[in-house]
């Protein structure tokens, strides 16, 4: 007859191993290299068009082109059959195309079930209004800060009127009034290197500050010639490294070298193209909606292990604990989800 010592032991070993058994199961299904064609995180360009003037901006305004709204939604529909779980909608400024980003977002949430939604803006035309009516359908809001000091963003290109950061304490309010994931993005360029942004960052509290190491992008940003000229925005590995050692201690800081950045991110331009920003010149696929998801995949590289390896798997949706006052994002979790899932 079974010890209580024995049957408490044996209840332990039964209820691990189906928890690791569902844990694995789980994994498996949000893991892309279970399915080497799944495009489980794209990030998609739907429009070139911006009201800023970056000067190290890596996707720049050759083109005025936009999909017709049915055609885009026939190529989301395509990605999810494929295997999309999480669209991230950058630019350009999504917010100069207000209709169809509108769309966008709740035909991927309504119809697709998509899981997560995250948009990249300038923050220049992000209204409460709009906010508060479309809320349900943005799981993150990611706004781009390059400095607290209003000439350095001028000398970066990033407006002209000095109001960013005013706008940027806004926003962060309103995302949290409207249960929004609040996100910041930097890129760490020869005019911000040695700035100090650690208090702002800290009274700002995203859940997740990326923090981008400044990219030559060939084809995009490479010379005089192109849009823009980024060699003189470079930083030395040097001052790269003192930027990342001055902000480390925030929990919800989040670096990114030009080695994982480069082919480790699944980008789609605004005729439905993956790119290939990579090593090299860029390269693009054919569009999706002509030969498919599968087909236009295997005519660029998408480096999965980098992409694993950077954070881009984790728990991407807005956590039902989330409550909407919390000041406090900053210290490294949302509800109940640690800072270490949540890695985009």
């Amino acid at each position: 007859m079974p010890t209580y010592s024995m049957t408490l032991y044996l209840s332990t070993v039964l209820i691990f191993i189906f928890t690791a058994t569902w844990y694995v199961f789980r994994r498996r299904d949000i893991d892309p290299r279970t399915g080497p064609d799944a495009p489980i995180s794209v990030n998609y360009f739907p429009s070139r068009k911006c009201n800023y003037h970056c000067g190290f901006c890596f996707h720049t305004e050759t083109s005025s082109y936009i999909l017709p709204i049915d055609e885009a939604k026939r190529g989301l529909l395509l990605l999810q059959q494929a295997g999309m779980r999480k669209l991230n909608i950058a630019g350009g400024e999504p917010f100069l195309n207000p209709k169809f980003l509108t769309q966008i977002l709740q035909y991927s949430k309504e119809v697709l079930g998509l899981e997560s939604i995250s948009i990249i803006s300038n923050g220049s035309k992000i209204r409460e209004d709009w906010l508060e009516k479309h809320a349900k359908w943005v799981d993150i809001l990611a706004v781009s800060c390059d400095s607290f000091d209003p000439e350095t963003n001028k000398k970066i290109g990033r407006g002209t009127d000095g109001g960013n950061v005013t706008r940027l304490f806004q926003i962060a309010a309103w995302c949290r009034k409207y249960g929004i994931k609040f996100k910041l993005n930097t890129v760490v360029n020869i005019y911000n290197w040695d700035e100090d942004m650690a208090t702002e960052i800290q009274n700002l509290a995203p859940f997740r500050w990326k923090v981008f190491q400044c990219l030559i992008v060939a084809g995009e940003n490479d010379d005089e010639t192109r849009k823009t000229d980024a060699r003189k925005f470079l930083v030395t590995e040097e001052q790269w490294q003192t930027f990342c050692r001055r902000h480390e201690h925030l929990d919800c800081y989040v670096p990114e070298d030009n080695k994982h950045m480069a082919s480790s991110y699944l980008l789609l331009d605004e005729y439905m193209c993956f790119l290939d920003k990579g090593e090299g010149m860029m390269t693009k696929s054919e569009s999706i909606l002509r030969v498919g998801v599968k087909e236009a995949m295997k005519q660029v590289f998408w480096d999965k292990k980098s992409f694993v390896e950077r954070g881009g798997i984790y728990d991407w949706s807005r956590p039902e604990l989330f409550m909407p006052d919390q000041s406090n994002s900053c210290n490294g979790a949302i509800g109940d989800i640690d800072s270490e899932e949540l890695q985009w």
